[in-house]
């Protein structure tokens, strides 16, 4: 466990849990757990953050959880313990609790994982999404447009994610390939929990991403409204804003 303490006095604790940072954090999604503990900090609250390991007890009391991407082989040796804490996962999915799962983890909260070998890994069923590995890979950089704004990233997967009906997308793509390339979706979203295949890390460019799931936190947290601090991003407001500019004029 880490935690962070704001310099003055805190407005309450929120806990972060990252699942599977061994196993499911290859392309540097653990930056998104470093992003949003930092900016809990900064916005007045105190950030306690919880790695969870397979067979690990699971803290179900968590405000906010994340995920990361990673190999098939990756989805494969978390696969038994999500059996285990899926349950809670799901009820955590129905009573609010927001998260954020990045490509193979948005794919194990989905319906099944096909593999390329031909093994079907069951999901979660929290976002309805089926993915199907193929020999095609999505790389390169993505322009969303989404309920927070133009939200930028970069993709790298070979699994192809078609949505459910009524599922509503994270995103529709303006550049890249997004969560098929074919009808122009991006991640899923479902009350509070987001998927997408969009790292980067997505947070630290995408900040008003990480303040629409710390409110939700806050609240949960300490029962009151949440309280932002006047924050300033000019860095991460550059960077966005010339990858914007860059892919969609």
């Amino acid at each position: 466990m880490s935690t962070l303490v704001p310099d003055g006095p805190s407005k309450g604790t929120i806990t972060l849990v990252h699942l599977y940072p061994r196993e499911m954090s290859i392309y540097g999604d653990l930056g998104n757990t470093r992003a949003l503990a930092s900016r809990v900090r900064r916005h007045g609250y105190t950030a306690e953050v919880h790695d969870h390991h397979p067979g690990a007890d699971f803290r179900d009391d968590a405000h906010l959880l994340l995920g990361g991407g990673g190999q098939d082989s990756g989805q494969a040796r978390v696969e038994a313990d999500l059996d285990v804490i899926g349950p809670a996962l799901r009820s955590m999915a129905r009573d609010g609790v927001p998260m954020l799962m990045i490509c193979g983890m948005y794919q194990l909260f989905g319906r099944s994982f096909h593999t390329v070998g031909g093994q079907v890994l069951p999901g979660l069923g929290i976002l309805d999404v089926t993915t199907r590995g193929n020999d095609k890979r999505m790389i390169g950089p993505v322009c969303l447009d989404t309920e927070f704004g133009r939200v930028v990233g970069y993709e790298n997967h070979s699994g192809s994610t078609v949505l459910g009906d009524g599922q509503e997308p994270f995103g529709r793509v303006l550049s890249g390939q997004g969560n098929n390339g074919e009808d122009r979706t991006e991640g899923a979203r479902s009350h509070h929990v987001i998927g997408s295949y969009l790292h980067g890390p997505l947070l630290p460019a995408n900040p008003m991403v990480s303040d629409a799931l710390i409110a939700v936190a806050a609240e949960r947290a300490t029962g009151r409204p949440f309280e932002p601090a006047d924050l300033d991003d000019p860095l991460a407001d550059e960077a966005r804003g010339r990858q914007v500019r860059r892919l969609v004029g």
